[in-house]
Formats: structure tokens, C-alpha cells, sequence
């Protein structure tokens, strides 16, 4: 994770930059319905770096590793042009519970965790000065500054045999959604797009549509879902009363390669992937 490109150390607490990287490689392990382990983490050092900054950053790891189960087992330290850390995470699975994006079926239902956009949200409140409500403001802020990774969600849904495909959201649903189709051999259709209420009031005040947050925010790190059809309503019963939130529907697997976008009254239409891409240009 590079300042700049992944948080902003101008802006963001040293905690909360550790927080939000350990949060993104927690949320890989969640995926796979694994429990996490361990962790190394490598950081680079710009010049002007404090101690007192490295140590706090080292505490927002820390909290949050400990909150899951996670020890920090090592590490490597090195000056570098850029503040950068990169974290790698261990987990572990039985064979039966691995649950990986390419297996999805025809047919799934495609659920979500939870509703996209906040954190793109928080990062437009990170950049500029909005008048918004408070409660959105701090929903923003915090989905940006210290995300949750769905680790007992991704554990519990794994433990059912109808769960056949998983992977986070952290690229945005217009690209993500269709990574799973496309490792599982299939295309999608999504019918419903759950955004965030911070996304809707902070896209409004600028002008734009929450939606698109959702669609190509990225970094929620809500977990994407492929369940088979005949369990869901009964799966998202079980989840709703375990974690007290739904797991939303929000479209299905099929057979026509592509990702498609049908709402409500509206001409199905091509869902073209626009959340982030590392080997993108963006100038």
C-alpha cells in the first residue's frame, strides 16, 4: 500500500493507516473463508518519518490484528523514496470450507454482505469540505479510514455447503462481480445495486450519483457471495439473525458470457468494469 495511491498519510491518522492495511489484507484471507493467523509486514520510510509516527502506525496494525485472532510474527523495515507498507497474511482453512472465486454455478444467486460506496465517500470528504449530515460524514470517514474486514462473516458462510463462490469487493462491484463470473466460467446479471446511505449524501451534495460510488468505488471490502438458489432465502434468514444485517441480493450467474446491468424498468444494458485497476493509466 503506497501513500497516495491507497491512503493519505496527509490527511489520516498513523493508526488509521495502519488500520486500513491491515483491514484490505485481512479481508483476502476473509474471503476464502479462512481464519487468519499471522502476519509479516515490510515498511518502506520516507525521509521525514517520525518514530512516533512508525510506532502509532504499528499500534493500528496491531489492534486490529489482535481483534482477529492475528499475531504479527515479523517483518522488514527499509528507507524509501515513498512511505509504502506491504503486508502479507497467513490464514488457514480445512479443504472442505475453502471457498474460492471460480466456483460459482449457473444459476447463483449473487449476494452481498453489505451496501458499496463509503469509502469512496470518505475519500471525496478526505479531499475537500462538504455540508453534509453528520451521521453520513462519520459513516464516510469512518468506511475510509478504518474498514472492517467481514472475517466471521466470510467463516460463516463458508461453513455452508451452498456458498460456492467467494471474494471481496475491493475494487469496485462493476469490476469485481464480474472477476468471480468470469474465474467461475460464466457471466452475471445484476439486478440491484446496494449503496451506501454516506454514498448517496456525499455523491448528492457534489452532484453525482451514489450508485456510481457502489459500482466503481471500490474498497468496501464486503464479501461477494455466490449461493446456490434454492438455499438463499433460507441461508439469508441465518444470516440476518446471526449478524443483525442482511445479505442483500443483487443479481445472478448465467450462462451468457458478460456482466449486465437490468434494474427495475429499465433496458438491461452492458456493465462495463470502471473500478480500479493497478495496471491502468490514470493521468
Amino acid at each position: 500500500m503506497v501513500d497516495g495511491v491507497h491512503f493519505l498519510s496527509a490527511s489520516m491518522d498513523a493508526r488509521g493507516v495502519g488500520h486500513r492495511a491491515m483491514a484490505s489484507n485481512l479481508s483476502d484471507i476473509a474471503a476464502m473463508g479462512a481464519r487468519p493467523v499471522l502476519a509479516t509486514v515490510a515498511l518502506g520510510v520516507a525521509a521525514g518519518t517520525s518514530e512516533e509516527w512508525i510506532l502509532e502506525c504499528y499500534r493500528g496494525m496491531y489492534a486490529l490484528a489482535s481483534e482477529h485472532g492475528t499475531k504479527i510474527a515479523g517483518g522488514d523495515i527499509v528507507r524509501a523514496p515513498a512511505l509504502l507498507l506491504s503486508i502479507t497474511v497467513v490464514g488457514e482453512v480445512s479443504r472442505s470450507r475453502l471457498r474460492r472465486r471460480d466456483g460459482g454455478r449457473a444459476g447463483d444467486v449473487l449476494a452481498l454482505t453489505g451496501p458499496l460506496g463509503a469509502s469512496r465517500a470518505g475519500l471525496e470528504l478526505m479531499r475537500r469540505s462538504l455540508d453534509i449530515e453528520a451521521s453520513a460524514r462519520e459513516s464516510a470517514l469512518r468506511a475510509f479510514n478504518t474498514p472492517a474486514p467481514r472475517v466471521a462473516e466470510g467463516r460463516w458462510l463458508a461453513a455452508s455447503s451452498h456458498v460456492h463462490a467467494m471474494m471481496d469487493c475491493s475494487d469496485g462491484l462493476s469490476t469485481d462481480a464480474g472477476r468471480l463470473a468470469v474465474a467461475s466460467g460464466l457471466g452475471a446479471t445484476i439486478v440491484a445495486i446496494p449503496t451506501h446511505d454516506a454514498a448517496k449524501a456525499v455523491a448528492e451534495a457534489l452532484g453525482e450519483d451514489g450508485r456510481t460510488y457502489a459500482l466503481d468505488g471500490g474498497e468496501d471490502f464486503e464479501l461477494i457471495v455466490a449461493v446456490a438458489p434454492r438455499a438463499f432465502a433460507h441461508l439469508a434468514r441465518r444470516f440476518a439473525l446471526h449478524f443483525g444485517r442482511p445479505l442483500i441480493s443483487i443479481g445472478k450467474l448465467d450462462k451468457a458470457s458478460g456482466l449486465r446491468l437490468h434494474e427495475t424498468a429499465q433496458p438491461e444494458r452492458e456493465l462495463v468494469p470502471a473500478g480500479w485497476d493497478h495496471l491502468r493509466y490514470y493521468g
